[in-house]
């Protein structure tokens, strides 16, 4: 079984070839010009998949060193994200498996990160725990089997790495957030400001908007011209704040751990990057004796490897779709039980 997958779903634009769960290919065309707009520009995203989608096909094919005739299966991100710019990636790969008399998977971006640690050598053991920490997304997981996955808790407000985002941009690192944080925080005190750790209703649900409340207010109070912040400063800010991030993700791993009969864990999306949470998630696994998995850094973002494989594990497990289905809404709805 080759299957092919596209995913569009943001400002990367992927193609990838597996087959089974076997890498053949895995393209992937970052859109950096974004950067001098301080986020992600919807319009100039859908643009650019258009410009870049139909040769990165003719490369991850030639890369395979397969024929196009040996594609068996498409599969293509379906949602969430930026409306526009899945529907290039979504539309394209549905026109090219109906042009094949080949079937089409739709596949929600969020459950390709969940999966996407299957694409390592060492792969996760179900039932496991699941931490999916993205720019638009964190939540806490158990993934029963391939079509069965409990949630146990979700941020109720922003993601964490839109956190990171936001206070990045508050202190002037700019954009994206996320890896200027780390960076910082490599010289910096975690321990010198104490920033707030959401307490909810919920105990698996996260909260980073008193996060980001709590550092402006800081800044406010104690900073009349952000220009005068020092380097040893800014570190120690982005230090504090990535404890502060790293310990309610953690805390929820911890909890979820202790009550539920899991036998490994798994850190997915592109925060799953950040090396101080790959470290602490992978103390608490050997603390509890756990089998840890992350996926490589080129895993970790977007990618359609992950939505391929999921894709595939969609279809051997009899899941199909009728070419008239939409790409938006996504398809959560389908697969998560609320715990």
């Amino acid at each position: 079984m080759n299957t092919l997958g596209i995913e569009s779903s943001c400002d990367e634009t992927s193609v990838a070839i597996l087959t089974k769960d076997e890498i053949r290919a895995n393209l992937i065309s970052s859109q950096d010009f974004h950067v001098e707009y301080g986020g992600v520009v919807p319009e100039l995203s859908s643009r650019a998949h258009i410009q870049i989608i139909t040769k990165l096909v003719r490369d991850a094919i030639k890369k395979s060193k397969l024929k196009l005739d040996d594609i068996n299966l498409i599969c293509a991100s379906a949602g969430p994200g930026l409306i526009g710019a899945l529907m290039v990636g979504f539309n394209f790969g549905k026109a090219l498996a109906y042009s094949r008399q080949i079937p089409f998977i739709p596949v929600d971006h969020i459950e390709g990160h969940i999966f996407s640690g299957f694409l390592m050598n060492d792969k996760p053991e179900f039932p496991f725990l699941s931490l999916v920490v993205s720019g638009g997304h964190t939540l806490l997981l158990i993934v029963k089997n391939d079509l069965e996955i409990i949630k146990l808790g979700s941020t109720q407000d922003d993601a964490a790495g839109e956190a990171f985002d936001k206070i990045a941009k508050m202190i002037g690192l700019g954009y994206p957030g996320g890896p200027r944080i780390q960076e910082y925080s490599k010289k910096g005190n975690p321990d010198r400001f104490k920033f707030p750790i959401a307490r909810l209703k919920n105990k698996f649900d996260f909260s980073f908007s008193g996060l980001k409340t709590a550092v402006y207010r800081f800044l406010s109070q104690n900073y009349s011209d952000l220009q005068t912040l020092s380097q040893n400063e800014l570190s120690d800010i982005s230090a504090s704040v990535q404890k502060s991030i790293v310990s309610a993700l953690t805390e929820k791993v911890i909890l979820a751990t202790n009550e539920h009969n899991i036998k490994s864990i798994s850190l997915v999306g592109g925060v799953a990057s950040n090396l101080t949470l790959r470290k602490s998630l992978e103390e608490i696994a050997c603390k509890y004796e756990k089998k840890i998995v992350i996926p490589d850094f080129k895993l970790c973002s977007d990618n359609a490897a992950m939505i391929a494989y999921r894709g595939y594990k969609l279809f051997t497990n009899g899941k199909t779709y009728p070419m008239e289905y939409s790409c938006y809404p996504s398809l959560r709805g389908e697969m998560f039980t609320k715990f």
